[in-house]
């Protein structure tokens, strides 16, 4: 299997061109490719296919072995491999996802790649979109949330997928080892959750930490730093421009008032390979 891996932030990625290599032993093993002893190590695997109703797909498999619907920080990476590989033969760009139609554009000054530009689509809060147990048609703002018998007051926000936003004083100290697979796996969310503890920073800072549904603690998180900036915007924390503070760098996000979310950030290759599924 030829492979090239990518990162965005810190939260890196196997990208795999199903045009060219059978993705069916990649998701099989998927889990013991991401594995960062017995395999490449990675928090996922980026399936490149082929689309009806967009310029590529992407499937995104997780390092446990299930399917995100979404990545933000995949979807950058995502957006840079077909660009400099010319398989996408323009700046602006769709992707097929679970999470439907996804937008990046690739942002060039001088002649270099600086950033990709992702429009998210839009932000909802409402217990049937997350999915989240409760009335299906209200808020899930400020919701009680009890874990090892601590209450927390948290935030539900779907960006095409699940994320339980968690504000706290101070970030550093949250035993996310601890807390992130509980909540992750609370009962009130059917299809599990991405958890994000977030400290407020300033009206246009805030600093996030992540534990993501089927990965464990990673160093960023796209669509859950846009799920943290739409919850600190909806409680009045910060206004519709924020950067957001990961453990690998920053991503800037933009809120606008019809709930649509933009998100940019760096995308980096860091190198290419081939890999003996039969080793696995």
């Amino acid at each position: 299997m030829k492979f090239t891996k990518m990162h965005g932030l810190g939260n890196d990625f196997i990208v795999v061109d199903g045009f060219k290599e059978d993705i069916t032993p990649v998701v099989e093993k998927a889990k013991l490719i991401c594995d960062r002893h017995f395999g490449i190590g990675a928090d996922g695997i980026l399936l490149l296919l082929p689309s009806e109703s967009a310029d590529v797909k992407m499937r995104i498999i997780n390092s446990d072995g299930s399917e995100a619907t979404m990545c933000g920080n995949g979807i950058r990476c995502f957006a840079m491999y077909v660009y400099t590989r010319n398989i996408v033969q323009k700046r602006k760009m769709e992707i097929e996802t679970l999470a439907g139609i996804i937008k990046p554009e690739i942002i060039v000054k001088h002649d270099k790649i600086e950033a990709v530009k992702v429009d998210m689509g839009f932000y909802s809060l409402l217990r049937e979109d997350i999915p989240m147990l409760g009335n299906p048609k209200e808020e899930a703002l400020d919701f009680d949330l009890t874990v090892d018998g601590k209450a927390f007051k948290a935030t539900a926000v779907s960006m095409g997928n699940p994320h339980c936003v968690i504000f706290t004083e101070d970030v550093d100290n949250v035993n996310l080892e601890n807390l992130g697979p509980k909540i992750e796996h609370h009962p009130l969310f059917p299809k599990r959750t991405n958890v994000e503890f977030v400290e407020v920073v300033s009206q246009n800072q805030l600093k996030m930490r992540v534990w993501e549904r089927g990965a464990g603690i990673t160093m960023a998180c796209g669509t859950g730093a846009c799920a943290s900036a739409v919850a600190a915007y909806k409680k009045g924390f910060v206004k519709d421009e924020v950067t957001v503070n990961l453990p690998g760098g920053d991503l800037f996000i933009q809120i606008e008032e019809n709930k649509r979310v933009y998100m940019t950030g760096p995308a980096k290759e860091v190198f290419s390979g081939e890999l003996e599924l039969s080793y696995l």
